[in-house]
């Protein structure tokens, strides 16, 4: 029987070292580098052991619910390591999945903000590809609920990532593959040399399912992907109190856009054939093409100047571009346009992060964060002139809207206070100041409260408020010239009114209990009010996002979640249900017919990223040296249809993976990994090319059998 005495420090203890590496967390940087922190006693280290059988459970530093993949988590998926990003998060509750690698957390359309090591990356373009690979991963958290000041912009779900950063020298390569034409090969190294520590990775990815096939077929037309990605991190330890660090990425995609046979040229019947020269066109032989591009870099100084201040300040740099290169000919024949666009995104900052432990039931945490961006915005569209009757009247000809917008700036600040007021309850109170100057010029000052209560050992209850600002992605927001494009294909009438920052107001409540050593049960409940409400849409050929509002929002559900956890045998399950709806769109209104525009003005409308009912579950056993694994999702459907009053059928995917470490004559030591995607080849649709912002249909991933071999170095 452990004392309950020590149960707060054993959960800040526990929550610090799931966190990760910020000045927040009260982490010194001696305990980063693995040296040992003071000594506890065995009632506290039994207490954290418990603890950290629990993915899902509550931060007396967030008042919000944190759910953890933990290195063995990630390695227990079927696909391990190899297992894209968003496919992890996936496995959480109240996570949504949708095309082109999205997904969404409880109800919002992104508004996810991604940490490593505590720096927040700044905003990129989104692409079709997973710019952050699983690989550098030690361990990933994803917060959400009613979040802290020092939280803010991207607030659905904040995704830490904690890199591995101290090791033994060694590392492993890798070779996966398999189903539609996949090659995967990868590394990795570290090694720690006295106060030095560094860690690279690096993948390629090819395959002939790079984008969602837009038909049912095993094998989509025109749809092979090249990504290249890398990562490395090293860090110095100056003096037992300093360190300083330095870590980059890297990700270089190119992407066939795939095909639909059978589609009919010229469906407006504008009279485009005889313009082009052509009789027909066969859709099958489009040759779109997108290329992306995502870096970044981070330098971080993080310290103590005593026992009770720790601090870490880092600089950070981010470019991303997406360039969507379409056939002009192809496009034109179906659309009467062809848009060459490029959009780029450079933005540099600094984020400081400081606490204070006053005494023993007061820390004081504060900080802030500002960023300069320059966007780049081309659009080279290729048109055809149209005369009164809407009839196509010459032959087709380019015209160039080009839109930088440079020196966008985001500013904001944070004061907040952890107090224990009992040895049962903690408050967290502060507020945050930000102020965005690009498309918009806005500003709001949030107040955040969240209280967590442990009425005994195994339970612990928490409630909280947010205010949130969540400033339109600047990247995206579209700057289309509407009076250039007048009486031509690509012309657009209708009001154009600026997209704002969206604002909210957060409850959330839920429990966790403890019901064994190992076995833990959650329930979480939440409701946002939104004005000036953001969502995202493709408005076009080119698979590039454009945000725009609707005066207000509602969100709310709930979410249950378990998991067991015992030295061979682990698993989960988690259920959510979510209403998302919104009214009246007061942005971006051109890119909208009017029948959609006078429904959502006055109805709620369920956007089109909503899943009423999402549940997935899984586990692992280790038996006789092999480990078997498996986990399942099942969603309820998106919205489609007009206004998007109807959803596509529901659907579950079920996923196998075995792997054993073996001991080969020839060729050493080495892991084997069997995989198999979609285990009952369920054909499932996740767009069908309707709904508000939706233009193409998107199937999922069919039956998939895969190898993996991994090579200790």
């Amino acid at each position: 029987m452990f004392k309950k005495k020590y149960l707060s420090a054993a959960i800040a203890a526990l929550l610090t070292h799931s966190l990760g590496a910020s000045a927040a967390d009260d982490v010194t940087p001696a305990q980063l580098q693995g040296e040992p922190a003071d000594a506890q006693t065995g009632d506290i280290n039994i207490t954290v052991t418990r603890l950290e059988n629990a993915r899902n459970s509550l931060s007396p530093q967030t008042g919000g619910s944190v759910y953890r993949f933990g290195e063995k988590d990630i390695e227990d998926l079927p696909q391990g390591e190899n297992t894209p990003l968003n496919k992890v998060l996936l496995q959480a509750p109240g996570v949504v999945n949708d095309s082109f690698g999205q997904i969404h957390i409880r109800g919002d359309h992104g508004n996810v903000q991604y940490r490593i090591n505590g720096v927040m990356l700044p905003e990129g373009i989104n692409g079709f590809g997973q710019a952050l690979d699983t690989r550098f991963a030690q361990n990933i958290n994803l917060l959400t609920g009613a979040l802290p000041a020092q939280y803010g912009y991207r607030t659905a779900g904040v995704v830490e990532i904690n890199t591995k950063t101290n090791f033994a020298a060694g590392g492993h390569v890798d070779m996966y593959g398999g189903s539609n034409q996949t090659f995967n090969p990868s590394f990795e190294y570290g090694s720690t040399d006295n106060k030095l520590s560094y860690f690279i990775d690096g993948s390629y990815l090819s395959d002939n399912v790079g984008i969602q096939n837009p038909t049912a077929s095993i094998n989509p037309l025109h749809d092979m992907t090249q990504q290249k990605k890398g990562f490395g991190y090293l860090s110095y330890l100056l003096n037992p109190d300093t360190k300083v660090s330095f870590m980059f990425g890297s990700y270089d995609g190119t992407f066939q856009i795939p095909n639909r046979p059978g589609l009919a040229p010229d469906p407006n019947n504008l009279g485009i054939l005889p313009q082009l020269g052509v009789t027909g066109y066969n859709s099958a032989t489009l040759n779109d093409n997108q290329r992306e591009v995502n870096r970044f870099a981070v330098s971080s100084l993080q310290s103590s100047l005593n026992d009770n201040i720790d601090y870490q300040v880092s600089l950070f740099t981010r470019y991303s571009s997406t360039h969507y290169m379409p056939d002009v000919t192809g496009n034109l024949a179906f659309n009467g346009v062809a848009s060459d666009v490029f959009r780029s995104s450079s933005s540099s900052g600094i984020q400081a992060d400081a606490s204070n432990r006053l005494n023993e039931t007061h820390t004081l945490r504060m900080g802030w964060f500002g960023s300069s961006e320059n966007i780049q915005s081309n659009n080279t569209a290729t048109v055809f002139p149209v005369n009164g009757a809407g009839q196509v009247s010459g032959p087709a000809y380019s015209l160039i809207d080009n839109n930088p917008k440079n020196g966008n700036t985001l500013l904001g600040a944070y004061l907040q206070d952890e107090w224990k007021a009992t040895g049962k309850l903690t408050v967290n109170y502060g507020a945050r100041y930000d102020q965005v100057s690009a498309y918009v010029n806005e500003h709001q000052l949030s107040p955040r409260l969240g209280v967590v209560y442990q009425s005994d050992a195994g339970t612990t209850w928490h409630t909280g408020y947010a205010r949130y600002f969540t400033p339109p992605p600047t990247e995206l927001v579209s700057t289309n010239t509407q009076a250039l494009f007048q009486n031509t294909t690509n012309a657009a009438p209708g009001l154009n009114s600026p997209v704002k920052s969206e604002r909210a107001n957060y409850l959330d409540a839920g429990v966790t209990h403890q019901l064994t050593p190992t076995t833990n049960l959650g329930l979480d409940s939440f409701y946002k009010q939104t004005q000036n409400t953001l969502d995202e849409g493709q408005f076009g050929p080119a698979l590039i996002m454009t945000p725009y509002n609707y005066a207000q929002g509602r969100i709310y559900g709930i979410e249950l979640t378990s998991n067991y956890t015992t030295d061979d045998l682990s698993a989960y399950a988690n259920l959510a249900r979510t209403v998302s709806q919104a009214k009246n769109i007061i942005s971006g209104q051109f890119l909208f017919d009017q029948a959609t525009l006078n429904y959502a003005a006055n109805n709620w409308v369920n956007v089109d990223h909503q899943q009423a009912v999402t549940f997935s579950t899984g586990g692992s056993y280790l038996w006789s040296g092999t480990r078997f694994s498996g986990d399942a999702t099942f969603q309820s459907g998106l919205r489609n249809g007009f206004a998007n009053t109807t959803s596509l059928p529901s659907y579950t995917v079920v996923n196998l993976g075995a792997s054993r470490k073996v001991n080969l004559t020839s060729a050493g030591p080495m892991e084997v990994r069997l995989v198999i995607v979609n285990l009952f080849d369920k054909v499932y649709e996740i767009r069908d090319g309707t709904g508000i912002g939706v233009l193409a249909p998107q199937y999922g991933q069919r039956l998939g059998m895969f190898v993996g071999l991994s090579k200790p170095l």
